[in-house]
């Protein structure tokens, strides 16, 4: 339930400071036009403008994140539904029925419904979050050394194998980022890795790596492109077409909080993701409907199922930031690493001691999602004109950005240096078909992993039959291993199917 007390000091809190307020605004602005730019993502629009939080206080550093957060969450769905080009991963089922809708000449009202959804989304995900953020604190307060080892662990291995690269690929990238957190000195005070520089000895810095292996990776991949669409068609949009949209969002209550809580569902458990939670949503809004075949051919329902499961997946991965101080994908990875800039650490200590400001962030969350219905309307009209920007603008720019942002943390060249090896250590993981989330969640939880680890072996001494005596890391465990088996039964069946399809194809035709 809500603590009252805690509650009231929120409200005191955000009336308070108006700095909080003056960012939103801002930041939803860049999140939306991060997100409509196909081959630009929210993680980047975060990682690049994540230094400029240096100089913040904590509560509105994370307020301007998080808008950031939620407007790109609507963003992506501007290009998938005008040119059947997702901005983000989030947005690829939005694409499936807002084009088909475009094509129809629709496009204004489908824009709409996807704003509204989102809208509803994210309140529906911050709702949650408010009702159940103090009973999962206080569940997790009873988690010891080595059920947040296990905790770390799952976590890394979901992101690794939630996505769309092999098992293999998914844990060798999570492999790759913890073997850069154990760079420079370890709790145990033993220094590894430094090569014998000294500018290593406090270990890589994670925030100019978020910024090398999200922002400088995407840029060195639009190299040799003149524009990153060229198509310019089904970009008119009228204002009396979007409320329309609106209304008509509006009046599928039921399909808007399905796909709300799907979404949120799925953003609690670490890993997962607005990527996956969307395309959930949309096959269940498919096969609940009495007609699916509408489906694919402009159906609105598509797009309300989509937009309100991504947007309210930011609000399902919060309970796990919050509580656990696990990042749930990419964007609360780097609000993960806006809490080690501000010496925060997320979980249950943190929503104990600092109740209001729990609650002011989630205030402040809902209070975005009401205003993204007017910076939405409002940016929508300009999404053309934002795909029309030669890259040889847009690229400088923003690498620029990211450079003078590493080095304005770290005071020295290494924030640079961190940036452009990131950038091409991330460039080659794409290009490979290695998740670059996965490398960013090692690296950033392989600190908390480690630490739990060697608590673990100062306890137990050493004795793994002490897990025994600890049913909670025993189900841990277990759920962890559980959540593996679908992954992978699915790779060993499609490695079948193709073992069979060769055999056929080099099989003599005795016919």
């Amino acid at each position: 339930m809500i603590d009252t007390v805690a509650f009231a000091g929120a409200l005191d809190l955000l009336a308070s400071t108006p700095s909080a307020w003056l960012v939103v605004v801002p930041g939803l602005v860049i999140g939306v036009i991060f997100g409509a730019i196909p081959g630009l993502s929210i993680s980047i629009a975060m990682a690049v403008f994540l230094p400029a939080t240096l100089y913040m206080d904590f509560l509105t550093a994370i307020l301007f994140l998080t808008a950031i957060f939620t407007g790109g969450g609507f963003g992506g769905a501007i290009p998938a539904i005008l040119i059947n080009i997702p901005g983000t991963s989030s947005a690829v089922a939005s694409a499936f029925d807002g084009f088909p809708m475009s094509v129809a000449g629709r496009h204004g009202e489908a824009l709409g419904a996807g704003l509204a959804a989102s809208v509803v989304g994210t309140l529906v995900g911050y709702l949650l979050l408010l009702f159940t953020v103090d009973f999962v604190a206080e569940w997790v307060l009873r988690l010891g050394p080595t059920e947040l080892l296990v905790v770390a662990i799952w976590g890394l291995t979901l992101i690794a194998v939630l996505n769309t690269a092999s098992v293999a690929k998914g844990v060798a990238a999570g492999i790759v980022g913890l073997l850069f957190s154990t760079i420079g000195f370890s709790d145990a005070g033993q220094m590894r890795g430094t090569f014998g520089s000294m500018y290593l000895l406090d270990g890589i810095p994670p925030i100019a790596a978020l910024i090398g292996l999200f922002a400088a990776s995407e840029l060195f991949g639009l190299v040799g492109r003149d524009y990153i669409v060229e198509e310019r068609a089904h970009r008119v949009v009228r204002l009396s077409a979007i409320l329309g949209g609106i209304r008509l969002a509006l009046g599928k209550p039921v399909d808007l909080m399905r796909g709300g809580f799907i979404g949120a569902g799925i953003g609690m458990v670490p890993g997962v993701g607005s990527s996956v939670a969307n395309l959930a949503s949309y096959a269940i809004a498919k096969r609940r409907d009495k007609d699916p075949s509408r489906f694919g051919k402009g159906a609105p329902e598509g797009v309300i199922a989509s937009e309100a499961a991504n947007s309210s997946s930011e609000g399902g991965s919060m309970i796990t930031l919050l509580a656990l101080g696990l990042p749930g994908g990419a964007g609360t990875a780097i609000l993960l690493g806006a809490f080690a800039m501000h010496n925060v650490t997320g979980g249950p200590r943190f929503i104990a001691e600092n109740g209001d400001v729990v609650y002011a962030l989630i205030l402040g969350n809902m209070a975005q999602a009401f205003l993204l219905l007017l910076v939405g309307t409002a940016l929508v009209f300009a999404a053309g004109t934002i795909v029309k920007v030669p890259l040889r603008l847009l690229t400088p720019v923003v690498m620029v950005l990211s450079i003078v942002g590493a080095y304005a943390i770290t005071g020295n060249m290494v924030g640079p240096i961190t940036v452009v090896a990131g950038g091409v250590l991330g460039w080659a993981m794409r290009r490979y078909g290695y998740p670059v989330a996965a490398a960013v969640v090692g690296l950033l939880v392989g600190d908390m992993a480690e630490g739990e680890l060697v608590r673990s072996y100062q306890i137990t001494g050493g004795d793994p039959s002490f897990v025994l005596d600890r049913p909670i890391t025993l189900v841990l465990i277990a759920l962890l291993l559980l959540s593996l088996v679908p992954r992978l039964l699915a790779s060993v069946r499609r490695r079948a199917r193709k073992g069979a399809a060769a055999t056929a194809g080099a099989s003599p035709d005795r016919g």
